[in-house]
């Protein structure tokens, strides 16, 4: 699933690319048509991000709301608009290319209020501004573990399943912890860790755990398996051991017993 900052990183890209700009908008795949016809030729004045969620503004005070899910994509093209690829929910065609969506959980118009919803139903974006205090008085008051907590949307937008197991690795918080177990300098360093991996994913446009003083080449040219400490990894780098899995909220997660030892 994608996170936080690959909607910010498509954010800035769209905004680049559409803001100003009369947009022919359709749906080839036929479940995104009624809604199409709403905003189709109308001008784009913002594209923004909150968390996971996307916001396309449009001149008529109605927004295309998208939230990518798991399987969500954007693919950008040349003109004419070539032949759909896949089930397109979404195609914006406008002077320079064409923008297609495939396989979002969410693609709608809505108005100002339901936007305004959504919004203050996230928690605190380490990418707009939002402040570690404001998280900390959420998570200290909670018994849940931390592993659950960050991935809760409420609590702070945009970290995901990648993010948490990346984030407690660096800050060595075993991933059981409960929030109110937690002591704010282990917070504070999850914090950090998590804004500073999440600033790297919106410079690349994938997430990147490792440093370039890990590495002996620059961050753009890793691999898949290069770029994460402990995600989806078999022996952790700097204990050597072997990485340990566990289902919490119901979504697996990859860390270091010993590095992230609960004693």
């Amino acid at each position: 699933m994608p996170e936080g900052h690959k909607t910010h990183y498509l954010a800035r890209q769209h905004a680049d690319l559409l803001i100003g700009k009369a947009i022919a908008v359709s749906s080839p795949q036929g479940r995104f048509a009624d809604d199409a016809k709403r905003v189709d030729g109308k001008t784009l004045v913002d594209v923004r991000a909150a968390g996971k969620h996307l916001f396309y503004d449009f001149e008529s005070e109605e927004t295309v709301h998208v939230h990518l899910g798991r399987y969500g994509t954007f693919r950008l093209d040349t003109l004419p608009p070539p032949p759909p690829r896949g089930q397109v929910r979404m195609r914006m065609v406008f002077d320079q290319g064409t923008i297609d969506l495939n396989g979002p959980s969410q693609c709608r118009v809505i108005g100002p209020e339901e936007v305004r919803t959504i919004i203050r139903g996230l928690g605190p974006d380490p990418l707009a501004g939002g402040r570690r205090q404001d998280v900390w008085a959420t998570i200290r008051e909670s018994g849940k573990p931390i592993a659950t907590l960050l991935l809760d949307q409420s609590i702070m937008a945009g970290v995901g399943n990648i993010f948490r197991a990346e984030a407690l690795f660096e800050a060595k918080v075993h991933p059981a912890v409960p929030g109110n177990q937690l002591d704010p300098t282990q917070f504070t360093r999850i914090w950090k860790a998590l804004l500073r991996m999440m600033k790297v994913g919106l410079k690349h446009g994938r997430i990147i755990s490792v440093t370039r003083s890990e590495v002996d080449r620059p961050l753009s040219k890793l691999n898949d398996r290069q770029r994460f400490r402990v995600y989806a990894c078999d022996h952790c780098g700097v204990c050597g051991g072997a990485i340990a899995t566990e289902s919490i909220a119901s979504r697996k997660i990859y860390f270091c017993p010993h590095c992230q030892s609960l004693e």
